[in-house]
């Protein structure tokens, strides 16, 4: 056999190897990083209709071959808007960089301790509170929603923020390094159906920024005094002071036990 009409396949061939490995691993976190998402749900229903696109054409249906390939066709521009969230936190966990860090290891080590501080004495007192710690996506949407602020993280004010009949305890608390930026914040609930009937809407609304953003919301149950916490939609719950401190000053990357309470609606 002659081989001499395929040598020019073989200085491509490592090439090629390593363009489909990066092609692969590409696809392989995209769909990763889709799951447990709203935009799991849109994927499927795109992928449905491309089928029914391609079943369209081969079965020489004009009418439904030409209506489907208007919605691709104009389907990019819907997708830009319906997939903003995701993309917005995709972006961000992209340009995620241990080396760029908005405040110094000994002021999150403070920070930390101050909030697990100030969660255990809610817990105690049965006060509910929810806190969200801002990560490398920004909270400043949700800023205007409540009363903007600019004052060091302690345990007294931030426990003050929460007495019960104070004006701003019904909302949330955003965190910014070791600066409170807001008070009072409305965060969007859930875009998810919640199963279990004993989480109000502060865990409503911890998952649903959590979905949304990269942010690390605590929240302190008025009914139960317990202590949970809502991270990329998984909630981990009945966590004691030292796990709060433990997570929010590095000291552990992730939480075990963590649980997806959530399912789509319908």
């Amino acid at each position: 056999m002659n081989f001499e009409a395929f040598r020019f396949l073989a200085p491509r061939l490592w090439p090629d190897v390593v363009e489909i490995l990066v092609v692969a691993y590409v696809i392989y976190r995209f769909l990763l990083f889709l799951v447990g998402t709203r935009a799991i749900q849109i994927l499927v229903g795109l992928v449905i209709l491309s089928l029914s696109y391609f079943v369209a054409v081969f079965a020489k249906f004009t009418m439904i071959s030409y209506l489907l390939g208007v919605v691709f066709t104009y389907g990019t521009f819907a997708a830009v808007v319906v997939f903003q969230p995701e993309l917005r936190n995709a972006l961000a966990r992209l340009g995620q960089s241990r080396l760029m860090r908005r405040f110094s290891r000994s002021d999150r080590q403070s920070v930390a301790e101050e909030i697990a501080e100030a969660v255990d004495r809610l817990a105690r007192a049965g006060t509910g509170a929810i806190i969200a710690v801002e990560g490398d996506i920004g909270l400043e949407e949700f800023i205007s929603s409540g009363v903007p602020m600019d004052a060091k993280v302690s345990a007294d004010l931030l426990t003050t923020i929460f007495t019960p009949y104070s004006p701003l305890h019904d909302g949330a608390v955003l965190v910014r390094g070791d600066r409170f930026i807001g008070a009072g914040c409305v965060l969007p609930l859930t875009q998810f159906k919640v199963a279990d009937k004993s989480l109000g809407t502060r865990h409503r609304a911890a998952l649903g920024l959590s979905e949304e953003t990269d942010a690390t919301v605590l929240v302190v149950s008025e009914e139960t005094s317990s202590i949970s916490v809502a991270s990329h939609g998984l909630l981990h719950r009945h966590l004691t002071p030292d796990q709060v401190r433990d997570l929010l000053s590095g000291a552990v990357s992730r939480l075990e036990g963590g649980e997806r309470v959530t399912a789509p609606a319908g």
